[in-house]
């Protein structure tokens, strides 16, 4: 069965705001267990703008279902995770200046650098995966550095299906579906498991999850801002009955 991974980063956000207590991404977390999560995210940036430390380690010892961390590959970052012991470590690219993650890892542009931090990840015993744009040498890339898992970054759909309401009938969305499809049949033919995720919300996100082989999609502001208006564990409910429905039809 297809899994849901809930990103809890933007309730960190609101937190951040007023560097309060409140709302706790931790709470949230445990909301996105009862909806049905199999696994919750959180991506600490080195400028700590939103998930801090604590919150991580206070995930790590209370869910009950696995913890994604979404990473740097920078030393500190790597000494962290090493030490935190999440199930999974998310590598994905990192910008100050940026909102939100804004594009694919660059595998392919340093092979060697990422099979040293991927084998110093793996030696403390984590599943190691690359966040990449659905391209060829990026997957291929992701073999080579050693990457168990690979998770296509869905943003260019998610931009496709807006600019063409959804309508399949325009070439730039087909295209854009087709490009995730054709990476995930890539991994899975490396023998890396096939995860997407990035600005999927409650519109979108049947296709991706209909797609052969995915299992996991990683979800967080569209689920975030759902549970502004019915609540966390509803909005994680909802968008696990749309993505359990999409896999069961369309294979």
């Amino acid at each position: 069965m297809i899994q849901l991974g809930v990103n809890i980063d933007h309730v960190a956000t609101v937190r951040q705001a007023r560097r309060g207590a409140e709302p706790d991404p931790v709470r949230a977390a445990h909301e996105a267990e009862i909806g049905g999560a199999d696994g919750i995210t959180a991506h600490l940036r080195e400028d700590r703008r939103h998930v801090q430390d604590h919150d991580l380690r206070r995930l790590r010892d209370t869910i009950n279902v696995r913890l994604n961390l979404e990473m740097a590959a920078t030393d500190a970052m790597i000494e962290f995770a090493r030490g935190l012991q999440p199930h999974t470590a998310m590598l994905v690219p990192e910008g100050r200046q940026e909102v939100t993650t804004e594009g694919g890892l660059d595998v392919a542009g340093q092979v060697d650098a990422m099979r040293r931090v991927v084998d110093r990840l793996k030696d403390a015993g984590l599943i190691v995966s690359a966040f990449i744009d659905p391209v060829l040498r990026q997957v291929e890339a992701a073999r080579a550095a050693g990457f168990d898992v690979c998770e296509v970054h869905t943003g260019p759909y998610a931009h496709a299906w807006a600019r063409c309401g959804g309508d399949f009938r325009r070439s730039e969305l087909a295209a854009a579906l087709e490009e995730v499809a054709l990476a995930g049949g890539e991994i899975r033919a490396r023998g890396m498991r096939f995860n997407a995720g990035h600005a999927l919300n409650y519109h979108n996100v049947g296709p991706i999850a209909a797609l052969p082989g995915v299992e996991e999609l990683h979800i967080g502001h569209a689920i975030v801002s759902r549970a502004i208006y019915t609540g966390f564990r509803e909005a994680v409910a909802e968008m696990k009955r749309l993505m359990v429905q999409a896999a069961r039809v369309d294979r």
